[in-house]
């Protein structure tokens, strides 16, 4: 029987295998095949730390104490090479993807004004503690430090607020932060959903004129987003002076406001009885107040609600929502002067679950973000039409927590949507909690108003990663590669190498002597590099360089080099850059299409 390490490894390796079959929806019966190999190696490992924990593991029955203890000892030696739970590495290829898409964001934020700001990916706990609702359970907790509890950064949001209110909540402008995050979810690996990822976000910090902020955010969102080419997307906006008014005028308890509005954040992933469900019987609202925020939620659209709301007695006589909606009408205002309203739809299930917004909020999806099947403009108004989407989200009996702890590695990944792909909203309070719990004894501390956007970059490349790959882009960076035909030229590819790379032609050569050119010209396809300058000793005495242009084709369905009789160009030496930069393959070079 094998060990428990080397089952750990192979279950690790069959689960990968049983996922990415139900993503390509394989044959059923392969699939039952793959589940019952699953099967068998989680037994197996079973058996195997049972024998164990008794003593009688095969390999060491009836062995002496001490010849068992050594026999274990060995064993702990062994190191299972895997990444943690939630985490990934990225290929060099899939990097080149990932550079690439942040470097549209980060363009775009430069363009609308922004400055970057770097904070420690660790915070104090008490500096996260009590921000995040119902998710507080999601920080990943340090050990005790010195002194000092400390917890992994949830967001941007919180440690760019405590930044601020340690300046003296005097900043103004806008600031742009990109790094890793960290959450103790339940991880969807191939949906980008993870426990480390990356997170870009721009904020708008200060006191501005209404809703010119506001407006200006969800423009920048709508520019990166055409500009990654992510397809057609939609932002949707609510307003959570609208959404506490609803609650109000329906009935909800002011101290159960915020859990419901958690409830209501769901819609986008669970029908509305399940919803509703959730609501009555595991946070104890009325089944009538349900009713009531039901008829409000199903509504979304355009300016057309927003008049639909303001026709709405009951609903403008709340203060609270009457803010809102005024809100609403000069953002709407606003946006057709960004030329962007075409992209909004306000949604008025949209509640986002974190403790700090105050007042616009919204969240941009795409065809991706919803489970398969599941349609959210029915979850409200025709729960039938959800029954398949609610059977495939229907909650599991609960079981024991060795159970639970093997049942998180079979999450079927093709019923899963990636979810959004950025959200934001206004959060005017929470630079004011910070200074004024450094204040004490109940001072009131200077606030900040503020507003920005998040966007998962690691979700945003779960959708771009496949076309990048089927569009036959770019794996590197490397422009050209320099070559010796003869007696290896070290010296001379080297000066020449390094009069590229002044020049800003990124380049690469062999790190051989005397390499043979075959092997030069493996090692320029395998980088896949448009260039060959080849060196010979004739030519040089001339003053001239052969430049061979390779170009790419698919081949059932793969990236292949053309084959090409073609013998190259002869270029002067002393005009080699000027000659790079006028080709077509430097001039589009940004796009990092290959083929």
């Amino acid at each position: 029987m094998s060990t428990a390490d080397a089952l750990n490894a192979e279950i690790a390796q069959q689960t990968d295998i049983l996922n990415e079959l139900r993503l390509q929806n394989t044959d059923p019966a392969a699939l039952d095949t793959a589940k019952k190999k699953l099967g068998e190696l989680k037994r197996n490992l079973a058996m195997v730390n049972k024998a164990a924990a008794l003593g009688t593991n095969g390999t060491s029955a009836g062995m002496p104490e001490s010849s068992r203890e050594k026999d274990a000892s060995k064993k702990r030696e062994r190191l299972l090479l895997k990444t943690a739970k939630g985490t990934r590495d990225y290929g060099p290829a899939e990097m080149y993807c990932r550079e690439h898409i942040e470097r549209i964001v980060k363009d775009v934020f430069t363009t609308y004004g922004g400055a970057c700001l770097d904070t420690p990916v660790f915070e104090r706990k008490d500096v996260l503690a009590g921000k995040y609702g119902e998710d507080q359970k999601l920080i990943f907790d340090l050990m005790d430090q010195g002194g000092e509890q400390l917890a992994l950064r949830y967001d941007h949001t919180v440690p760019l607020a405590r930044y601020i209110a340690m300046s003296g909540a005097t900043t103004q402008g806008k600031i742009w932060q990109l790094g890793k995050v960290y959450r103790r979810d339940n991880p969807v690996m191939s949906k980008g959903r993870m426990r480390e990822f990356m997170q870009a976000d721009l904020d708008i910090v200060g006191t501005w004129d209404p809703m010119i902020p506001d407006a200006e955010i969800v423009s920048l969102l709508c520019t990166i987003l055409s500009k990654l080419d992510v397809g057609e997307f939609t932002i949707k906006i609510n307003h959570r002076k609208i959404l506490d008014g609803i609650f109000e005028v329906c009935g909800v308890p002011s101290e159960k406001i915020r859990t419901i509005s958690s409830a209501v954040d769901k819609l986008d992933k669970l029908p509305w009885l399940d919803v509703k469900k959730e609501m009555t019987e595991e946070k104890g609202l009325s089944p009538d107040v349900a009713d009531r925020i039901g008829e409000y939620v199903k509504h979304k659209g355009g300016p057309s609600l927003l008049h639909q709301l303001k026709s709405d007695q009951t609903l403008m006589s709340n203060v609270s929502a009457k803010q809102g909606v005024q809100d609403m009408d000069l953002l709407f205002t606003l946006l057709k002067a960004y030329s962007v309203i075409d992209k909004i739809s306000f949604d008025l299930s949209l509640a986002r679950g974190l403790d700090y917004y105050t007042g616009i909020i919204y969240e941009a999806i795409i065809e991706a973000s919803a489970p398969p099947g599941f349609s959210p403009a029915n979850t409200v108004t025709s729960p039938s039409a959800t029954d398949g989407a609610a059977s495939q989200l229907k909650k599991k009996p609960k079981k024991s927590k060795a159970e639970d702890a093997q049942e998180e590695e079979e999450i079927d990944e093709s019923q899963v949507g990636v979810g959004s792909i950025a959200a934001g909203g206004r959060y005017d309070n929470l630079v004011g909690m910070f200074t004024s719990a450094a204040a004490g004894d109940g001072k009131k501390g200077a606030s900040l108003p503020c507003i920005g956007v998040s966007i998962g970059l690691d979700r945003i490349f779960s959708v771009l990663w496949p076309k990048w790959v089927e569009t036959g882009m770019r794996s590197k960076e490397t422009m050209a590669y320099v070559m010796a035909a003869g007696d290896g030229l070290l010296e001379e590819r080297i000066k020449l190498a390094q009069e590229l790379r002044g020049a800003g032609i990124k380049t690469d050569f062999l790190a051989k002597k005397k390499p043979k050119l075959p092997a030069q010209f493996a090692a320029a396809e395998k980088d896949e590099v448009p260039f060959d300058i080849i060196l010979g000793a004739d030519e040089l005495k001339e003053g001239l360089v052969t430049v061979k242009e390779q170009k790419w084709e698919f081949v059932d369905g793969k990236k292949a080099k053309v084959q090409s009789a073609d013998q190259g160009v002869k270029v002067q030496r002393d005009e080699l850059v000027d000659w790079l930069k006028k080709t077509p393959t430097y001039l589009n070079w940004s796009s990092g299409r290959l083929i």
